[in-house]
């Protein structure tokens, strides 16, 4: 800013900043005295007292500064075109030539849809883009790089042709419209999804291609939120944080894709509402958020947005370095690039194209199979058998518990149909997915409203699906203009009740009067339209997203464990999908072995179509380093013929006690002995990989290196009892984040799973049913209750899979203490469905270790709900005055039969209180009450009796009546 001497406040300001006066003080300064003493209290104009000038000059030069950009124009990034061709020309050209081949003939139609792309392109002006983007993808098969395009670019016939699509918009009647159309004022969008561990390749290649001063990612910037608002003004007005959590937790989460507004949060939360109504430092922490909410917090870069310039980008955008990653962004935000001229384009990362990469590679490797994903067939009958039986597991867009019960009841038999339920699959649409499959199975039931929406509707079976089969019938029964169509999709979008009421009554009238169709006619077909609101999805994504899931579903049926193997190596970082990978596997007969020293490679390795190991990677506190160069010694010398020979020949300055230990615990060992065996004995072996090191490093001669059988004579190990099973597991579980070799809970299953659930099959019990279940605690998420009470939803998990297990305050407080990660529990359980959602509600807990599984299972099995090692005293006896310091009646209890049993109960008292609590069925709940070490805990049974006057003095009978509580 330049400072005019005489500008008085201008000076005041300055001198008022350099003096590091607070914010409140300037704002005050309008009403301080000014003294002409302070006309230069930076010292500018004596510092250039000697260039008396500088300053007017430098006013002189900023008036001279003048730059206008030019908005609404798009530049493309300079691109190589034959000799004598305009890019409208070659892009032509090169259509009619490559569509040759993918589609079944060029006649009329297939010329006439050309022609008519070519003529909105040309006039669009967007001949450039196409051919950009269809190089980087080309570029992107040539390199093996799995490559799929979302969004309407499916639509384009000339896209198809030059390799943008893989979807031919012919055959799936896409129109093209949806894409680019005369009445669209904004740019086509090209969605390009790459395999994600190889998206930073495209990335390059672009910035090579164009030039790295050419070619940036586009910065976006994050918001505050209703949520983050208030913890962050909290956090400046210096607010307990545990104060401004408890006022962010009582605001709702959006709902239907929109975020919640805090004046909406204080209408909708009645919590929420009454603190902001009556206290006061809530109103002014919630009225400043307010002010603040919606604005941009902080910069990140766009998950998929890049953009090319023709020449420098900073003659179209401001750039910055992003700190984390150090990558050139621009500071405009997506939509403001484009004002300024910038097509944007997108490269976003896909999991799922990395698994189906990866498992093509594999293929041709292991098979010297040649998988092209566009020349496989689309009537495959495994695959779609594989579909029908809901193995779908790791299948893009088709796994989950209600996508795959849908899918068994469909028994997809064309790929429309896999594409028909990516698009179903979503609140709104959902509700005619039933109608869809009934439809299917029975072609008589197929109807239509109207003659005019048979061509529109006859591959969904006459049910509205898409987005597109909206808009086309609003432009062929209601007189729409693709440019007005497209606005009733974005009003729908949004859901906003205004505009919706008006879209609703502009197609009523458009059905009426262009259509010709009477008003409760057009009523009807307006509710079969408005459940898309919002939801709806576009037909050419769902086309090319239907057969992405169809290719990955082809690999998983043809080639099933290659691709599974690929699916673990991708999905390595998250434990969760690796356990079901792994269940998967059983499931399909595939075996999911510990790593091995002479088999394992890096990542999860295939041995053979029955057999896939772990990775050595998989294994903690090992790094890649070590393991490439054990697997390079390995490749080179041979497989290890045993411990002594692995010691003599891994020398790596990575390997230590750690590695040594967590190849070991981690089972990768095996081979060479028993594992207590070896970690006993872990200072003689790496003394022994010491010296073979030294003698290497002196480059001496060995007796060994002549008779390498001597070896393990100098490697004599010390015996040890072995570990047990439960040791091995656990050290599975440690380094490798899952059971590998068994579970825990296998062998009591097996001995008493005719007296349990399993964690799955009890989900489908009805709600409210008791379960029994003995499972591992595989993860605790603790909570806070809107009263500040502590809760849980802790996973557990057994040989069948996981479950979510629901602990509330009241017994999270008793068993807080016993839900750690690894251990094993019984659980007493009851089964809720609530929202839809299958989970247990704990009951009880009750921890043992493998000490204890004999006991627990013959307990089981006896039927009586009480772990007999925990039960302290002589059975029979009363309890004593000083044996717990918490009486029955400190027990919070609910109304029902408590017993209480001491000791170790006798199979005679067993036996006659289950036939007294068969024989009785009622509504009192029957519980016992154990003493364990000094402490009182309630545990609720399966038995619900009659408490009639009878049984009560038939139980006095059996345990004694000083030992039984009714209440009522």
């Amino acid at each position: 800013y330049y400072l005019e001497p005489d500008d008085a406040e201008a000076w005041r300001i300055l001198s008022c900043i350099k003096s590091g006066k607070r914010l409140e003080e300037i704002e005050a300064l309008g009403q301080m005295s000014f003294d002409a003493s302070m006309s230069d209290p930076a010292g500018i104009i004596e510092r250039f007292s000697d260039v008396p000038e500088a300053i007017a000059n430098t006013r002189r030069i900023a008036d001279r500064c003048h730059v206008e950009l030019e908005l609404g124009n798009w530049n493309f990034a300079k691109i190589e075109i034959p000799e004598g061709y305009t890019a409208q020309e070659w892009l032509k050209e090169r259509a009619y030539k490559e569509v040759v081949g993918k589609v079944p003939e060029i006649n009329d139609t297939i010329k006439e849809r050309i022609e008519y792309e070519l003529s909105i392109i040309q006039q669009k002006g967007f001949a450039p883009y196409f051919l950009i983007v269809s190089d980087y993808i080309q570029w992107a098969k040539d390199h093996g790089i799995v490559t799929t395009t979302r969004g309407s670019a499916a639509g384009s016939l000339v896209g198809y042709a030059v390799g943008i699509s893989n979807v031919d918009p012919m055959i799936y009647k896409l129109p093209f419209e949806r894409f680019l159309n005369p009445g669209r004022p904004s740019a086509p969008d090209v969605d390009g999804d790459f395999a994600d561990n190889r998206r930073e390749e495209m990335l390059q290649y672009v910035s090579d291609k164009y030039g790295k001063d050419k070619v940036a990612q586009i910065c976006t910037f994050g918001t505050m939120l209703a949520r983050g608002s208030v913890r962050d003004v909290g956090r400046s007005l210096g607010f307990r944080y545990a104060d401004c959590d408890q006022i962010a937790k009582l605001i709702p989460p959006g709902s239907q894709g929109f975020p919640m507004t805090l004046s909406r949060a204080i209408e909708e939360s009645p919590d929420l509402k009454k603190m902001y109504e009556t206290n006061s430092q809530v109103q002014r922490l919630l009225n400043l958020a307010m002010q603040i909410e919606g604005c941009a917090r902080h910069v990140s870069i766009h998950a998929a947005g890049v953009v090319f310039s023709p020449t420098t980008l900073t003659d179209f955008t401001p750039l910055q370095i992003d700190t984390r990653e150090g990558k050139v962004l621009t500071q405009y935000e997506m939509k403001s690039v484009e004002s300024a001229g910038l097509l944007k384009m997108d490269f976003l990362g896909i999991r799922n194209l990395s698994i189906l990469g990866d498992a093509i590679k594999l293929v041709r490797k292991i098979t010297g199979d040649v998988i092209e994903l566009e020349e496989i067939p689309v009537d495959d009958k495994k695959t779609f058998d594989l579909l029908a039986r809901g193995e779908t597991m790791g299948v893009f867009q088709l796994s989950g518990s209600g996508m795959t019960r849908y899918l068994t009841e469909l028994k997809p038999s064309k790929i429309q149909d896999i594409m028909a339920m990516v698009a179903l699959y979503r609140p709104g649409p959902m509700e005619s997915i039933p109608e869809y499959i009934r439809r299917k199975h029975n072609e008589k039931l197929v109807s239509y409203l109207d003659p005019r929406l048979e061509h529109i509707l006859d591959q969904s079976y006459g049910i509205i699906t898409y987005q597109d089969d909206v808009m086309l019938i609003a432009i062929e029964l209601a007189g729409y203009s693709w440019l007005e169509a497209d606005k009733l999709r974005k009003a729908m979008g949004k859901k906003i009740p205004e505009v919706m009421a008006e879209q609703k009554d502009k197609l009523l009238k458009g059905f009426v009067s262009h259509g010709g169709l009477s008003k409760d006619l057009a009523n009807k077909l307006w509710k079969l339209i408005e459940p898309f609101a919002a939801y709806g999805f576009n037909k050419a994504h769902a086309a090319s997203y239907g057969m992405v899931a169809y290719q990955t579903a082809y690999m998983k049926a043809n080639y099933p464990a290659i691709y599974m193997t690929s699916l673990m190596t991708n999905e390595s970082h998250d434990l969760e999908k690796i356990a079901d990978a792994v269940e998967e596997c059983e499931r399909m007969g595939i075996k999911v072995l510990a790593p091995d020293i002479n088999e394992s490679r890096e990542s999860f390795t295939y041995v053979d179509d029955h057999t896939i190991r772990f990775g050595l990677l998989a294994i903690k506190n090992l790094g890649a380093e070590v393991i490439a160069h054990m697997i390079e010694e390995r490749e080179a010398g041979g497989p290890y013929e045993d411990l002594a020979d692995f010691a003599r020949r891994v020398h790596h300055r990575a390997f230590n006690k750690k590695s040594l230990e967590s190849l070991v615990k981690a089972g990768a060992l095996d081979l060479f002995g028993e594992r207590n065996t070896m970690l006993h004995n872990m200072e003689r072996v790496l003394f022994f990989n010491r010296n073979a090191a030294l003698e290497k490093e002196q480059n001496q001669g060995s007796l060994f290196d002549l008779s390498p059988e001597l070896a393990e004579t100098k490697l004599n190990l010390e015996k040890v009892p072995p570990a047990s099973s439960f040791e091995q597991l656990a050290w599975e579980r440690e380094l490798l984040g899952l059971f590998v070799s068994a579970h825990p809970t296998e062998d009591i299953l097996k001995q008493a799973g005719k007296n349990l659930h399993t964690c799955t099959t009890g989900l489908d019990l009805e709600e409210g049913s008791f379960v029994k279940l003995v499972a591992s605690c595989n993860s605790v998420k603790e909570i806070l209750t809107k009263k500040q009470d502590k809760m849980a939803f802790v996973t557990i998990e057994d040989t069948s899979g996981t479950a979510e297990l629901i602990v509330f305050p009241s017994s999270y407080k008793e068993y807080a203490e016993e839900l750690t990660d690894g251990r094993l529990l019984l659980v007493s359980a009851k089964t809720s469905h609530k929202n839809g959602e299958k989970k247990y509600i704990c009951q009880s807990v009750i921890p043992f270790g493998s000490e204890e599984v004999e006991e627990i299972i013959e307990m089981i099995n006896d039927g009586m709900w009480i772990p007999k090692s925990a039960v302290a005293g002589i059975q029979g006896a009363a309890p004593s005055s000083d044996s717990s310091s918490h009486s029955s009646a400190d027990l919070q209890k609910l109304s029902g039969v408590y017993l209480r049993l001491r000791g170790k109960p006798a199979p005679d008292l067993i036996s006659d209180l289950r036939n007294l609590f068969t024989l009785n069925p009622g509504v009192s709940r029957v519980y016992f009450v154990v003493d364990s070490a000094g402490r009182e805990r309630c545990i609720e049974t399966e038995y619900s009796i009659e408490s009639t006057q009878e049984v009560l003095t038939n139980l006095e009978g059996i345990i004694g009546k000083e030992h039984l509580e009714v209440i009522s």
